[in-house]
């Protein structure tokens, strides 16, 4: 496969991709020298930018024959990697709110392994920015005293998610926000997608791929999409907002579980299949503890999803009101929500920035409140609340 094709999904990342493939290139030299190449790597950018997606292809790079030509990824060693089944290739991927310190641990315990049968051993943590402190510093003192021939590849999204001290021990490589076309370009050639579908998929996804991808083949989605956008802006007293909140976070559950349950039906059946049990037939009791921790897994995967959701809504709201302090302000910037055009400017006409401000700060707020295990209903709630209050004010 070509250093192209590899990273194809990569759209507007040149200058991200070809400091990655300098770096492949640079590791496989003959002679060993020192380069560009280095043993501990982070890769930064925002939601859907293609973090992740960057960190493989890397790594496949990495774990491909010494004497690949430059800058061309192994197919075998790609699908090895895609499958997670490569041998020298470990991976911290965790389905929960926090990165756990036991599963960090665990990752530094492997790095410690010598590379089976490519040159490098590589450790890729995805969502590095979910440790906290304490787990953090078990991770720094393996980048402190790294193996020889290990390579870790972090992904978060700002360098400053991490800890100065671990920031000070990689190399950062940060990708930008792609324009919209770009990203309207990539749906419409690798997806088929109408192209005026995929350009406003694109815009309201906010050039987030994965939730492009989603708007432009999903008509549910886009449907809770504008269910909540509807909802929020028709909220302009306070009763409408307590019951609006539920119906609010009832969305986000519904954009939730339409993401986590086809995926936890397969991880169920792949199970099933792996213990030998046939379709339909029972479980032996003594494996019935397998499954027992996949269904634990997946409903601590559901409480992240969850949280993840709703502040995916909160997304698409700020977006909303974005558009509104750009009327009100007679900035002549692009909307976001071209096909809310009309709502948007009724509300710029009827409130005054100072109103939008206000709401833009409660729903930031909200954003907030997430992390830190508020109640989700209360903080759709206080939201709400605050977005009718401003309408009032």
């Amino acid at each position: 496969m070509s250093a192209r094709g590899a990273y194809a999904e990569l759209v507007g990342q040149a200058a991200a991709v070809d400091a990655i493939t300098a770096a492949a290139r640079d590791a496989r030299r003959a002679d060993g020298g020192v380069g560009v190449m280095t043993h501990a790597w982070l890769i930064t950018g925002p939601p859907g930018s293609g973090r992740s997606n960057l960190a493989y292809a890397f790594a496949a790079a990495l774990l491909g024959p010494d004497g690949a030509e430059d800058g061309r990824v192994d197919e075998a060693v790609r699908a090895q990697v895609e499958a997670r089944t490569h041998p020298d290739l470990a991976v911290l991927a965790s389905d929960r709110v926090t990165i756990t310190i036991d599963e960090v641990r665990r990752l530094v315990s492997a790095s410690a392994y010598s590379p089976s049968v490519a040159r490098y051993r590589v450790m890729v943590v995805e969502d590095a920015d979910r440790m906290t402190e304490r787990t953090s510093n078990v991770l720094l003192k393996a980048l402190e005293e790294p193996p020889e021939r290990t390579v870790w590849i972090l992904c978060a999204p700002s360098e400053a998610d991490l800890l100065p001290t671990i920031r000070s021990r990689v190399r950062v490589v940060r990708l930008r926000v792609p324009e919209p076309q770009e990203v309207a370009e990539l749906l419409v050639e690798r997806d088929g997608v109408d192209p005026a579908v995929a350009l406003r998929a694109a815009e309201e996804a906010q050039s987030h791929i994965g939730m492009a991808h989603r708007l432009a083949t999903d008509p549910e989605a886009r449907s809770r999409r504008d269910d909540s956008i509807r909802l929020v802006l028709e909220t302009d007293t306070v009763p409408k907002a307590v019951r609006g909140a539920q119906r609010l976070l009832d969305v986000a559950k519904a954009d939730s579980t339409a993401l986590t349950q086809e995926r936890d039906e397969a991880e169920r059946q792949k199970a099933l299949a792996s213990l030998g049990v046939e379709p339909g037939g029972s479980v032996p009791p003594a494996l019935r503890g397998v499954l027992r921790q996949l269904e634990e897994d997946q409903k601590r995967r559901a409480t992240r999803g969850l949280r993840d959701g709703i502040d995916r809504v909160l997304v698409d709201l700020l977006s909303v009101y974005r558009d509104v302090l750009m009327v009100q302000l007679g900035t002549g910037l692009a909307p976001v929500n071209a096909a809310w055009a009309q709502q948007v400017g009724d509300l710029a006409a009827r409130t005054k920035p100072a109103a939008t401000l206000a709401v833009l700060e409660s729903i930031a707020d909200a954003r907030r409140r997430l992390p830190a295990n508020v109640p989700p209903l209360l903080t759709l709630e206080a939201m709400l609340i605050g977005v009718a209050l401003a309408r009032t004010s």
